[in-house]
């Protein structure tokens, strides 16, 4: 499967209804009479930015600060390696940021120790935002999180000189699986270049409408009859050429055959930012592609593997102006202003109305693809394991994937094996 992860230093960043945002939540005890909202020092954590984006948030925190007087922020960057292990010793602790970034891969883990934001955050407040990207950021009826940015909605890239040759359409991409490896296999038999490099990881189970987990997270889920016809469908790609040989590579950041080096002809989803490489290191690919809407999951809509958010620990003395400071840094005129800097995607609804996003014009691919994200973003479903162990999961899963797919085992004993491996590391 394609790798979708936006990466901002050395940091990589991977939805229901409206009504949920809208109606009423569940409240939390009122904050003490001495938290005031707009006095105190608050201590605001984000995640591996102030190398490069360092004049950006000061500046931010400088303009707060001059409109609250009585008001300082105390920022502290995390290396991202570092974020959960940090996070957690200062919850150990009791020393505590009063306002946290956090990924949301890792916010299931902390939600025992952060505090429910309903109080702070009602349908005013969350009027602006995305309530796809809201509703995720809920536990048991609770919101623990406001989200701040994403990747965006996947993209699909195909190398016109290549794809053009196997009959493809621009204005009639592939949007299932099915159809993208039929497309790898049809590329293959006419140039003998790789059509792409996915493989069926949880990812792609995922887009098949297989479930990963039991509803109570504590056991496998999808070794099933379905997952098994997922992989043999790769499998046939994979033994045809029409999925590279070397997408069974442990090195997912370097394969040996890349879109980027010019080796494979299209991947079907992928995330935008990887055009900023291609740009840079295959500027001769990079003119070369055509960028479209990605497949689509079973359900219709594009997967997001990841946002940032941010949170309020329970031991936070001062969560109303840290909630306070929150609704500012994420409000859409200061998203917008991030999305400028980096090519990342806003949470916030104004934000993708600005003629930034709206009159991108032109055949350049990143342009493009900046008006297929916008455009995907009420699309994006968001769902991850949810476990403390997301990682080590999906890897468990990747090797047995990775050794059906070179022919040492069938895909029910792969299945099988990787039941296994998630059933002891959740037991």
């Amino acid at each position: 499967m394609t790798r979708c992860a936006l990466t901002i230093g050395a940091l990589a960043l991977s939805l229901f209804t409206a009504g949920c945002v809208a109606g009423t939540s569940p409240q939390t005890a009122a904050a003490p009479a001495d938290d005031p909202p707009f006095e105190g020092e608050v201590e605001f954590w984000t995640i591996n930015l102030k190398k490069n984006y360092s004049d950006y948030i000061t500046g931010l925190i400088a303009q707060y600060e001059k409109e609250h007087p009585k008001v300082s922020i105390k920022w502290v960057d995390v290396p991202g390696q570092e974020s959960a292990t940090k996070l957690l010793a200062a919850v150990a602790s009791g020393d505590v940021p009063d306002a946290v970034n956090v990924n949301s891969v890792e916010l299931g883990r902390f939600v025992p120790s952060l505090e429910p934001l309903d109080t702070y955050f009602g349908q005013k407040e969350l009027a602006d935002f995305q309530p796809n990207l809201v509703e995720p950021m809920r536990m048991n009826g609770k919101l623990y999180a406001v989200p701040w940015y994403n990747g965006g909605a996947p993209v699909a890239m195909y190398r016109k000189s290549v794809v053009s040759k196997a009959g493809f359409d621009e204005k009639a991409p592939p949007t299932s699986w099915t159809e993208a490896l039929k497309l790898a296999d049809t590329v293959y038999d006419k140039t003998k270049v790789n059509g792409t490099n996915a493989i069926p990881d949880h990812t792609a189970l995922r887009y098949h409408g297989v479930p990963l987990l039991t509803d109570d997270k504590k056991k496998a889920a999808f070794n099933t009859p379905e997952a098994v016809a997922v992989l043999e469908k790769f499998k046939k790609s994979y033994d045809s050429h029409g999925i590279a040989p070397g997408a069974v590579s442990k090195d997912i950041r370097s394969l040996p055959q890349s879109l980027e080096n010019g080796q494979v002809a299209f991947k079907p989803m992928a995330n935008a930012a990887e055009l900023l490489n291609i740009q840079k290191n295959a500027p001769d690919v990079y003119k070369d592609l055509a960028i479209t809407e990605p497949v689509r999951m079973s359900s219709g809509g594009y997967m997001l593997l990841a946002q940032q958010a941010f949170s309020i620990p329970k031991a936070s003395t001062h969560k109303k102006a840290a909630a306070e400071f929150i609704k500012f840094f994420t409000n859409g005129a200061n998203q917008l202003a991030f999305c400028k800097i980096v090519p990342i995607y806003p949470s916030t609804v104004s934000s993708t109305k600005d003629p930034f996003f709206t009159e991108a014009e032109g055949d350049d691919p990143m342009a493009v693809a900046r008006q297929v994200i916008v455009k995907g973003l009420p699309q994006l479903e968001y769902s991850p394991l949810g476990t403390t162990k997301d990682a080590e999961l999906a890897e468990y899963l990747m090797e047995e994937v990775r050794a059906f797919l070179q022919g040492s085992q069938s895909a029910e004993e792969a299945l099988d094996a990787a039941e296994k491996k998630w059933n002891d590391a959740l037991a």
